[in-house]
């Protein structure tokens, strides 16, 4: 394993310096992208240890402490309450332009793409709302809501920073209006403030990493990436290759075999997932779909697929005998942790 491999996964609460609670974790990684359901809730699983689902489903829907919404690079990610209130004017505005145009293609004109909008937010008010409850609410006053359109008009109002995903009902993340779910709004920061926070905390769930990963990630231009971590200059140290860390970070340590969910954040934070996928980055990635995985010493080495209530791995290469144990005892927990029976 590589110096830099060993220092991300470290960062990455991968390599046997997990927390106990799910805020703690995604406070940590910032954002955990999240239009997968499975796959956020199983990141957070591997970083706290086994975790409780249980807790990160009161996390959401009682406490209001995590929340879900469309933020970097305009794709649903779960983050803190907290956090929310500046990472959403930072991140929105570079999803609108796409959100606009996606609306024009299914035929939606701007002003009724605004009339969709105040439907939303009025329905929501006082009330959750499921997608489908939305949706026959949208029909019902003539505004679009078919097929993709429906989606594209919740990420509008998103955006706007009127509606985030709430409680869980009946399976489903229901929408809810942002000030009455999360209460009044902090004081605004100033962007190039935000932009400062932005570096920070990305480094501390990502680095070492350079300006361009953290572009990546957060949907931000390099420009903006490069204004953010000049910023924090006199915090950080250069680890070689235009990257900086924070020092004082987490010690390198091995990182136990595991299996990894969909969409994880491992394979997000950076330009460049290499690292990890190596030669079977076709495998795990492909047509957009980002398939769970098992990590062995800090690299892919199979994927995975849940199936009558079992865990099957597909591995590339033979696994050793421990290795194999040891992915066979997390594919227990796993299964215990989302409350699958074989």
């Amino acid at each position: 394993m590589t110096p830099l491999l060993s220092e991300r996964l470290a960062a990455q609460l991968l390599a046997g310096n997990t927390l106990p609670k799910a805020e703690a974790v995604v406070e940590r990684l910032l954002a955990v992208q999240a239009q997968d359901a499975r796959g956020f809730r199983l990141a957070v699983r591997a970083r706290t240890g086994g975790g409780d689902l249980d807790d990160l489903e009161a996390a959401l829907t009682q406490r209001r402490s995590l929340v879900v919404s469309w933020l970097n690079r305009g794709t649903l990610h779960l983050v803190t309450a907290v956090d929310y209130h500046w990472l959403q004017p930072l991140t929105a505005p570079q999803a609108t332009t796409g959100n606009a145009r996606r609306l024009r293609e299914e035929g939606v004109s701007p002003e009724a793409a605004a009339r969709a909008v105040a439907v939303v937010v009025d329905e929501v008010a006082g009330s959750p709302r499921t997608r489908s409850q939305l949706a026959a609410v949208l029909a019902a006053a003539g505004s679009p809501s078919r097929g993709q359109v429906l989606v594209h008009v919740l990420m509008k109002a998103a955006l706007e920073g009127r509606i985030v995903r709430g409680p869980i009902i009946d399976g489903e993340h229901a929408y809810v209006a942002v000030d009455e779910w999360l209460g009044p709004a902090p004081a605004p920061i100033g962007r190039d403030a935000a932009l400062q926070r932005l570096a920070r905390r990305y480094l501390a769930g990502h680095g070492p990493a350079a300006a361009r990963d953290l572009a990546r990630w957060a949907g931000v231009s390099v420009g903006d990436a490069i204004v953010g971590l000049a910023a924090i200059a006199d915090e950080t140290e250069p680890s070689g290759n235009d990257l900086v860390a924070l020092p004082g970070a987490a010690a390198p340590a091995g990182s136990p075999p595991r299996l990894l969910g969909p969409w994880d954040p491992l394979l997000l934070g950076w330009a460049s997932r290499a690292l990890v996928t190596g030669d079977h980055d076709a495998a795990i990635v492909s047509g957009g779909v980002f398939r769970p995985f098992a990590l062995v010493d800090g690299r892919a080495a199979a994927t995975w697929r849940l199936a009558r209530g079992r865990v099957l791995l597909e591995p590339w290469d033979a696994l050793d005998a421990d290795v194999r144990l040891a992915l066979d005892a997390d594919a227990e927990a796993l299964l215990r942790y989302l409350h699958v029976r074989p």
